[in-house]
């Protein structure tokens, strides 16, 4: 086993792009880190330079405290798992994923052990002598994982490896990765740009935007302490509404857009609010913490763009005279509003029991649990606490 620990880390293309920027973070034995984040953030280059797949501009990486900084992938112990699976199509499922030993002249003897091992981590002990086309695409990316783990690495990389298999064996996927990650037992470092996939995979997940850090901490703290607009921006699923808003002089209420709302409870939550009295702040609420308001309740009021229904729930997206906050880059890469056109307004989410009636178009007021609200600085999007 070994850890992996990346100091100021920094990558700048010759034409002066600054992909990486002194980004630090450690990685320890045994442990799944996610990098997740939107589009061309840098999270795959960050990897590739653990690989030495990329050169380091600045800064350092260490594998089981050894300096690899400049080192040859060959040298660094490492194995990859990419999205495309890129096996060998005229050779056996036993021979893909005995060729990593091939190249190193592993005996015979010991090669055939080692792939039975493998195999029988993987559930692939049935199918050792079928090619690939044959396999379904979940059991290709298991051939691919099988030729990592007969290595016997010390250290994973794996860049979107479920990007290509539909919904539902991505889901099944993601259990097999991690009972397989659990069983082998090394440091890994998973990409993804699904920030699902981040939260019910990862011991911890690194949230890079831009090429840097933005936060990385267990799954559950990122989703209910972010400690900024990105982080909060792109955890969370559907995401966070996130809103100017706008607190009074007396720090008796706040108004987000036309509505006004008792300032108490969200002052109880965030002391440092205090501070924006009279000022403007960005206020951000998860959708299942936005409910019904009945007829004299102080209340967010807008009208329905559209239902999204779930079975077991609904989301309800509505249109406020409300300001968006969401920040640019994620809201450009954002995948998750089911109409671009609804992502491009004022538009709140709310999350809702199935068997509540509603209609688009319909007018509503929601009244916002502000004892669970998140308060950011306008300029920094640093989370105000």
């Amino acid at each position: 086993m070994s850890s992996i620990t990346l100091q100021n880390a920094t990558k700048i293309y010759p034409n002066g792009f600054k992909a990486v920027e002194d980004f630090s973070l450690d990685i320890d034995d045994g442990e799944l880190m996610v990098l997740v984040g939107p589009s061309g953030c840098g999270k795959t280059t960050l990897m590739r330079m653990i690989a030495g797949l990329e050169s380091v501009s600045d800064g350092k990486i260490l594998i089981g405290g050894r300096d690899v900084t400049t080192a040859p992938p060959k040298e660094r112990d490492v194995a990859m798992v990419f999205q495309n699976y890129a096996l060998y199509p005229h050779m056996t499922i036993g021979e893909n994923i005995g060729f990593p030993l091939r190249l190193r002249r592993v005996s015979k003897k010991e090669s055939k052990a080692a792939i039975a091992k493998a195999a029988g981590i993987l559930g692939l002990s049935s199918v050792l002598d079928r090619r690939p086309g044959q396999l379904s695409g979940g059991q290709r990316q298991r051939v691919a994982m099988g030729r990592a783990i007969v290595r016997e690495p010390a250290v994973f990389l794996m860049d979107e490896p479920l990007s290509n298999l539909d919904a539902k064996l991505r889901v099944e996927m993601r259990a097999e990765i991690l009972r397989i990650q659990r069983r082998v037992n090394v440091a890994t470092v998973y990409v993804t740009h699904d920030q699902t996939e981040a939260m019910t995979m990862g011991d911890r997940v690194a949230v890079v935007e831009a090429g840097a850090l933005q936060q990385c901490a267990a799954p559950q703290a990122l989703y209910d302490e972010p400690a900024n607009l990105t982080v909060a921006a792109f955890i969370g699923s559907p995401s966070m509404n996130l809103f100017e808003a706008e607190l009074s002089a007396d720090a008796q209420s706040l108004k987000i857009g036309s509505s006004t709302l008792p300032a108490d409870a969200a002052l109880k939550r965030a002391p440092g609010l205090g501070k924006y009295a009279g000022r403007t702040f960005v206020i951000g609420l998860r959708p299942e913490d936005l409910a019904l308001a009945d007829d004299y309740a102080p209340a967010i009021t807008g009208v329905i763009d559209l239902i999204e229904a779930l079975g077991s729930e609904q989301l309800i997206y509505f249109s406020s005279d409300a300001k968006s906050a969401r920040p640019t880059a994620i809201a450009d890469s954002e995948e998750s509003l089911p109409d671009a056109e609804v992502s491009g307004k004022n538009s709140w989410v709310a999350r809702l029991g199935a068997r509540v009636a509603m209609r688009t178009g319909e007018n509503v007021r929601f009244v916002p649990d502000l004892r669970r609200a998140h308060c950011f600085v306008p300029v920094s999007g640093d989370a105000i606490t």
